[in-house]
C-alpha cells in the first residue's frame, strides 16, 4: 500500500470488529494483521499534567507495515465529555496473527487486554481517578500531580491490595502473551456509548509514525520519546525518554513478520484484484439498537459497493492486458499501462478509505 494510503489507514482509526476465538469485545480494531507480536511496553516516567481536566493514555506500539512497529508516545489529553474515561488500545492473538483493537472513551473503563500499561492502567480497570460532580480528581497514590492541583484525593487501597505484575508484556494471547478475559462486567460495558480517540490523539500517532526515531526497529524498544505532556508536542521540556526497554528487543522475521495479512498482500498494488476485500466496519454501540441496525446497514451496504467497484476495475484492466498481449506491446508500453493500472487502483483504493472515514466520522460522532 501506498505511503500516502499508510498514513490513512493509521491516522483515520477506521474500525472494525474482531471475530475470532479470542475474548469477545465490542472494542474495535483498525485492519491490520501482523504475524508477530509488538516489542515490550519501555519503561517510562509520568510527564506533569499540563492542567486540571487532562487525563492520561497510556503509550502504545503501533503498526505501519513498512516501517514495522512505532511507539505512540503516552500523553495528557482532555477527555471529550465529563464522566468519560479512556479504555486503552490493545494487541490480541487471533485467527492466526495479532490485531488492534483501538482504544475508546466511554462512561467506564473497559476491556483492554489485560495489559499492564502503568500509571493507573495496571491491567484491569482503572484507579488514577474519578469523576465527582463533573471535574476529574487525580488519585495521588497513583498519579503524582504536583502543586497547583485542587482536585486530588489519595486511594492506595489497590495499589496495597494487589500484586502488580510489572512483566512489560504487550499483548494478549499468542505465545508468550497476556492470558486473560473480558469480566461479564467488562463485557457489559461493550454496550455504552463510546468516543473514537480525539483528535490530539490522532496528532499524537501522527507525528509518531512520520518519526524514524519512534521505529522499533531504531530505538530497540528504547523510545527516545516515551511520554509527552501534551499531544503533538515532541520537544521541550514535557518530552520524557524511556529509562529503559521493557525486555529484549527481537528483531522482526524475514519481510517484516509474514505471514501477517499486510505481508501477503503487494505493498503498491497494480490491479483491483489484489486488494482486500472490504468488510462493513463496526462502530461502538450508540445505545440505541434501531440506530445500531441502520448504521451497520449504511457500512454493509458501502462494502458491497466497494467490491463491486473492485471487480469492475479488475475487469477492465484484465481487458486492457489482453489487448496488449494480443497486440504485441513493446516493453515502454506494457510499462506504461502497468503504471496506469496502477495509478487506478491507487486513486480507487484511496477514495474508498475517504468514503470509509467520512460515514465512520459521521456515525461515531452521534450522541443521544
Amino acid at each position: 500500500m501506498k505511503k500516502t494510503l499508510r498514513f490513512l489507514l493509521l491516522a483515520l482509526v477506521v474500525p472494525l470488529m474482531l471475530q475470532s476465538a479470542k475474548p469477545a469485545s465490542a472494542q474495535w480494531y483498525v485492519g491490520i494483521h501482523v504475524g508477530f507480536g509488538p516489542p515490550a511496553l519501555p519503561v517510562y516516567d509520568l510527564p506533569d499534567c499540563p492542567g486540571d481536566g487532562y487525563m492520561w493514555t497510556p503509550g502504545y506500539w503501533a503498526w505501519d507495515p513498512t516501517d514495522g512497529y512505532y511507539w505512540v508516545p503516552g500523553t495528557w489529553v482532555l477527555a471529550p465529555e465529563p464522566g468519560f474515561l479512556w479504555t486503552p488500545g490493545w494487541w490480541g492473538w487471533g485467527d492466526g496473527g495479532f490485531f488492534w483493537h483501538e482504544g475508546y472513551w466511554g462512561p467506564h473503563v473497559g476491556f483492554y487486554g489485560g495489559i499492564n500499561y502503568g500509571f493507573g492502567y495496571f491491567g484491569d480497570g482503572f484507579y488514577g481517578g474519578r469523576w465527582q460532580g463533573g471535574h476529574f480528581f487525580y488519585n495521588s497514590a497513583v498519579w503524582h500531580m504536583g502543586g497547583g492541583f485542587h482536585n486530588v484525593y489519595r486511594d492506595d487501597t489497590y495499589v496495597h491490595n494487589t500484586t502488580i505484575i510489572n512483566n512489560h508484556i504487550s499483548y494478549n494471547g499468542g505465545q508468550g502473551g497476556i492470558d486473560r478475559r473480558p469480566t461479564p462486567q467488562e463485557e457489559s460495558y461493550d454496550n455504552e456509548r463510546h468516543i473514537a480517540p480525539v483528535a490530539d490523539q490522532t496528532r499524537q500517532v501522527q507525528m509518531a509514525h512520520s518519526n524514524p526515531q519512534m521505529r522499533a526497529s531504531f530505538n530497540q524498544g528504547r523510545p527516545a520519546i516515551a511520554a509527552t505532556a501534551r499531544a503533538g508536542e515532541f520537544s521541550g521540556h514535557g518530552v520524557v525518554q524511556a529509562r529503559e526497554a521493557g525486555g529484549e528487543y527481537h528483531a522482526p522475521p524475514a519481510e517484516h513478520g509474514a505471514p501477517g495479512r499486510e505481508a501477503e498482500r503487494p505493498a503498491n498494488p497494480v490491479h483491483a484484484n489484489e486488494l482486500p476485500e472490504h468488510q462493513p466496519q463496526r462502530i461502538p454501540s450508540t445505545g440505541n439498537p434501531k440506530l445500531d441496525q441502520k448504521y451497520q446497514q449504511q457500512q454493509q451496504k458501502l462494502a458491497d459497493q466497494q467490491n463491486q467497484e473492485h471487480q469492475q476495475l479488475w475487469q477492465r484492466q484484465q481487458q486492457e492486458d489482453q489487448r496488449a498481449q494480443q497486440r504485441n506491446y513493446s516493453a515502454q508500453q506494457k510499462q506504461q499501462l502497468e503504471q496506469k493500472h496502477q495509478q487506478q487502483t491507487h486513486q480507487m483504493q484511496q477514495r474508498h478509505q475517504q468514503q470509509t472515514q467520512r460515514m465512520t466520522q459521521r456515525q461515531t460522532s452521534h450522541k443521544k
